[in-house]
């Protein structure tokens, strides 16, 4: 009886070592098993600190990861409650067997080096949050913060991927002059961004914006990757536009509108929009009609407003099936300064990754400038339906599954992606 006990340990023993022996990737399901979706972001980038390399699996199990077994990988998810899952090398294969079917709408990509992130944020405090940097934050990605003196300076080459935090690059600060011209962040605003202006030269605030958008086409052109959000995506291509031209009222530069100058904006200095109207009005809360947040159909509410994602092939467009990897197609809309673009303003050789086709909103666009990439995502935060000017940042613990914040997550993802290559 000792001698068959003895057996039956010694036995499991040797399947415990032999199942450690084969166990040589670590799973990351991105589907609706998944206990943390955006921190399983950050486990990617912490991976990919260790120079180690990442298989993110697009379409499979709503974008999946696998990765090279470490004891360490795995701590690190159980730590931070990503689910995940130890599997052998041979389950590892036949899930890439199945992937590389030419049959099946999925593809393997490499993810190989650390994104260098930079977020475009002015450093003195105003009364909104970012949701990128709050996404960021709670998925322990890091970044660095910058803004017009280091744009103006050159540093952006010395990034990969940049982020627009909440901006307005035509330099009406937001249009919130009507609003909140007496409240003293808006005034100290105006202070450091005139400020800044003069520092560099510049007459007007509007200038000086318009030069820094410059420096971003450049980047963007030079293989750099932007993502931008709410105000700074109209509010971008507008500045680009209006180059040379006056389309700011006295109270926002010293000097009335120069007439006719909002007739000849240049749409081809544009990345997305064209054949846009400017907004006049220094009392509208709107920068132009791009945005459709004042011409949404009385009907749409909270309970109703959705946005689908597009399907691409994962191995003809692996671009923008890497931009719209989710566990969820059918988005909850969230508003904004810039809640939506209005379709018939979107260039035709924009790729748009999300839409409200009943009224006619696209939310997520996607296009390529140069060598490099940028995408714009309509609305403010993504799981605070209609966030004001003063109100809280939203606690993310409560939404570890948000699909709308992962579209964001998705984008600082992108810069480290290295397409497989086809056999052959």
């Amino acid at each position: 009886m000792k001698r068959i006990i003895r057996f039956a340990l010694t036995f499991g023993f040797f399947l415990l070592i032999s199942s450690k022996l084969v166990a040589a990737y670590l799973l990351i399901p991105m589907d609706h098993s998944q206990t943390n979706h955006l921190k399983a972001y950050g486990i990617a980038f912490w991976v990919l600190k260790q120079d180690v390399e990442i298989s993110w699996l697009l379409n499979y199990r709503g974008g999946s990861y696998l990765i090279p077994y470490h004891e360490s990988f795995e701590k690190e998810c159980r730590l931070r409650n990503v689910s995940c899952q130890v599997i052998a090398d041979a389950q590892a294969a036949a899930i890439l067997s199945e992937i590389a079917d030419m049959g099946v709408n999925m593809d393997e990509m490499k993810l190989q080096k650390v994104p260098r992130i930079a977020v475009y944020s002015p450093k003195n405090k105003l009364p909104w949050d970012d949701a990128v940097t709050l996404v960021l934050t709670y998925a322990e990605i890091e970044y660095d913060v910058v803004y017009d003196d280091e744009v103006l300076e050159g540093l952006l080459p010395t990034y990969d991927w940049l982020h627009l935090h909440h901006e307005d690059f035509t330099g009406q600060y937001g249009k919130f002059w009507a609003r909140y011209r007496s409240f003293p962040w808006y005034q100290e605003d105006v202070k450091q961004q005139e400020a800044t202006a003069a520092r560099f030269g510049f007459k007007k605030v509007s200038q000086l914006k318009l030069a820094v958008a410059q420096k971003i086409r450049e980047f963007v052109a030079g293989g750099g990757y932007m993502f931008a959000m709410c105000s700074a995506t109209d509010s971008y291509d507008v500045a680009l536009a209006a180059e040379g031209l006056d389309i700011c009222d006295v109270m926002f530069d010293g000097d009335g509108i120069r007439p006719g100058d909002p007739e000849r904006l240049n749409y081809d200095n544009c990345f997305a929009f064209t054949d846009f109207k400017v907004s006049v009005n220094p009392t509208e809360y709107e920068i132009s009609d791009i945005d459709v947040t004042n011409y949404r159909s009385k009907s749409i509410n909270e309970r109703n407003d959705f946005f689908t994602l597009f399907e691409f092939s994962a191995k003809w467009d692996p671009v923008p099936t890497m931009l719209t990897q989710n566990h969820e197609q059918v988005i909850k809309g969230f508003m904004g300064q810039t809640t939506a673009f209005n379709k018939n303003l979107v260039k035709s050789e924009v790729i748009v990754l999300g839409e409200n086709k009943a009224f006619g909103e696209d939310r997520y666009l996607h296009g390529t400038f140069g060598n490099g990439f940028w995408t714009f995502y309509g609305g403010h935060d993504p799981e605070d339906y209609q966030h004001l000017v003063g109100d809280p940042p939203t606690e993310l613990d409560m939404f570890p599954n948000s699909p709308g914040y992962r579209l964001i997550l998705n984008n600082v993802l992108f810069p480290a992606a290295k397409k497989k290559k086809q056999k052959t």
